[in-house]
């Protein structure tokens, strides 16, 4: 869902701290870009809580994010948790090592400083749907869950290490499942009697249901489309939005939020 170009009105330009930090040339030219078309509040933040701050006082002006998946998740997750996140239209910018881009690429904001804050002056405000878990923590794009490897005698491991190469991608090598249950809107898609490898679950269309994905050892890949998804069973950690592995845990619910928040893109 797509609706007019984002309003070129006040700016609240927030500036994460590791942006600065690593690549100083793309937050000028970002900063250069948004001042140069639009009235702009400049926010340098020295910490995350410096950046719920900046963030809790912005007024009317419009949040710009320039930072990597991590920045733009902490606002999502902010302005979630005071319930201002309905009608208010973020940008990014996104700044910092590709490996902490997988987010923004994904959700299609442009890579370079310059596109992505042209985007934010005059692109198209997209609603996107919203994973929210038990634990208010959010999900813009979609998680995995993987079990760890057991650790190992270092033979051990050389041949785990050699089935890896072996193996195809679809298959584990010994010994790395987990025991969960999982339930998609109260139906039992996997449960601990059967080893899961990877559970997966991605956010689609907007106002569409998300998609689960569960594979099993030795059975048939499990997919269905699903608004609500709960995983229970041994201690499990997972990975959202391409970003640091949060865990463990033993039970966790995630509901989709249809059309919960909105992101500038280009045109």
């Amino acid at each position: 869902m797509s609706h007019a170009g984002a309003p070129v009105g006040g700016l609240l330009v927030l500036v994460d701290p590791v942006a600065r930090r690593l690549d100083g040339e793309s937050v000028r030219i970002a900063k250069d870009v948004l001042c140069a078309a639009a009235h702009a509040k400049v926010s340098l933040p020295d910490s995350p809580e410096e950046f719920a701050r900046a963030l809790a006082r912005r007024g009317h002006r419009r949040p710009v994010i320039v930072g990597d998946d991590r920045a733009l998740v902490r606002a999502v997750t902010l302005l979630h948790r005071s319930r201002d996140l309905v009608g208010e239209p973020l940008s990014l910018i996104p700044v910092g090592p590709v490996g902490s881009l997988g987010l923004a690429r994904s959700l299609g904001v442009p890579l370079s400083a310059v596109m992505a804050a042209r985007a934010a002056l005059d692109g198209i405000v997209r609603k996107r749907d919203l994973l929210v878990d038990d634990s208010d923590g959010v999900v813009l794009a979609g998680l995995r869950i993987t079990p760890p490897p057991r650790a190992a005698a270092p033979a051990v491991r050389k041949y785990r290490s050699l089935l890896r190469l072996l193996l195809p991608p679809s298959q584990t090598p010994p010994g790395q499942v987990h025991r969960l249950r999982v339930e998609v809107d109260g139906v039992v898609l996997a449960d601990v009697d059967h080893p899961v490898e990877e559970v997966s679950v991605i956010t689609r269309e907007p106002g569409g249901p998300a998609e689960v994905v569960v594979r099993l050892t030795g059975s048939p890949t499990r997919t269905q489309r699903a608004t609500a998804v709960t995983v229970s069973g041994a201690d499990f950690r997972y990975r959202a939005d391409h970003a640091g592995v949060t865990g463990p845990v033993r039970r966790r619910t995630w509901t989709l939020r249809p059309a919960a928040w909105a992101l500038t893109l280009p045109r």
